[in-house]
């Protein structure tokens, strides 16, 4: 019966999703790594390209420096993460990272990153929807799509254990599945893709429900616009910033909005009660997203590493989406979750409380960058990012070191 209904939920979605997914197409300079098969989600990883429309592949200096991409040591600094206790790493506790099919070289990937930014830790299993060992096919972009998540999460919580999750494919059916198992072993869970609205939505929204589990969700990369699972009252919704940073990590510029970014007003989810609490602009009685939000742009992307060639090329690549800002709020959980005196946060009580409330006025500007300009579209208000919560970036970008042991306390 469940998997009837998952299947009514991707044909009432068919419409939206076949909109999103043409606005989420490669721009000028950035190629979406991975999309729908048929009337499935697509992840939100974008690669850079160079302005012959080729993917940029960063080369290695003999002193690690790249030509493009930002380095663990820059994202650590310019979000304070490194002004946190080398102790605060995440240790005992695990992400889950929810993939669709498999990633055949993420081991060595993820080894290639450690090895190259002289980061250990990070242990790495991998397991099928049902846990098992039995793998489902590989595909090339979701694989790069997977090797963002494991490298990123390993950056920022380097003591963490690494658990991803791949779904036979890239159906809400699998996925959801995929979601089930991850939520049962794992102290946050990180999805990085997506899909269309529909009303059936709300039949799975109890997926994300798991006792001590905060869960992530990307918003979007197609700009304006809400997609499902980010639009779950229980769900984390992530959305994206553009970066500007020096070589050490930091800010040359504001942290403005990306424009790729998801983010509106749900048409199925009534608002939950920590949105209707907080001063969030009339949104008709209606969930928005997003929560919060993480460099995003390709412009300011992450390096990445993956030897699944695409297309025959494999390497060191420029990547950047809201793929790349749910995995960097996971990780930043679990060091949350690490020293909190109350145990694990879960979603409901990280968006009610204490996460909304750490964006209280007394407190938001020791725990937020509010993200001030920008746009993700041309409808006014709701594409425009503006002082405090808005509809483009949430309650905005983290400040670690003074968010990470507000939330520990709270």
């Amino acid at each position: 019966m469940q998997n009837v209904q998952i299947a009514w939920f991707i044909l009432l979605a068919a419409f939206s999703l076949g909109n999103y997914a043409e606005a989420a197409r490669a721009s000028e300079n950035h190629m979406a790594t991975c999309g729908p098969t048929g009337q499935h989600t697509r992840c939100h990883s974008h690669i850079l390209l160079d302005e012959n429309g080729e993917i940029v592949h960063p080369e290695i200096g003999p002193d690690v420096t790249f030509s493009r991409g930002y380095q663990p040591l820059q994202i650590r600094h310019a979000y304070g993460i490194d002004q946190l206790a080398a102790t605060n790493n995440g240790a005992g506790k695990t992400i889950a990272l929810v993939e669709a099919f498999d990633a055949p070289t993420i081991a060595n990937d993820l080894a290639v990153f450690k090895r190259t930014f002289g980061i250990t830790g990070c242990s790495l299993k991998k397991v099928n929807q049902n846990g098992g060992t039995n793998l489902p096919a590989a595909d090339s972009g979701w694989a790069l799509e997977t090797s963002l998540d494991v490298e990123w999460a390993c950056a920022l919580a380097p003591g963490a254990n690494l658990l991803v999750v791949e779904a036979t494919d890239n159906s809400f059916t699998n996925l959801l599945a995929a979601v089930r198992y991850a939520a049962a072993h794992a102290d946050v869970v990180s999805m990085s893709w997506g899909g269309g609205e529909g009303s059936s939505e709300l039949v799975f929204n109890n997926y994300f429900n798991a006792p001590r589990v905060t869960f992530f969700a990307s918003s979007g990369d197609g700009g304006t616009g809400v997609i499902f699972p980010s639009a779950a009252p229980n769900v984390v919704a992530v959305g994206g910033t553009t970066l500007p940073l020096d070589a050490a990590g930091n800010r040359t510029g504001a942290e403005t909005a990306w424009a790729g970014s998801g983010g509106g007003i749900s048409f199925f989810e009534p608002i939950p009660g920590y949105q209707l609490s907080f001063p969030i602009p009339p949104t008709g009685a209606k969930r928005a997203t997003p929560d919060v939000s993480f460099n995003a742009d390709p412009n300011t992307g992450v390096l990445v590493y993956d030897s699944t060639p695409i297309n025959g090329e494999f390497g060191w690549y420029v990547v950047g989406g809201t793929s790349a800002s749910a995995p960097s709020w996971a990780a930043i959980t679990v060091l949350i979750d690490q020293k909190r005196t109350a145990g694990n946060l879960t979603s409901s009580n990280l968006l009610s409380s204490p996460d909304y409330n750490a964006a209280a006025p007394s407190v938001y500007a020791a725990h937020y960058h509010d993200i001030t300009s920008g746009t993700n579209g041309t409808c006014g208000q709701i594409c425009t990012a503006t002082v405090g919560w808005d509809f483009v970036t949430g309650l905005g970008s983290p400040i670690a070191n003074s968010l990470v042991p507000y939330l520990q306390t709270h």
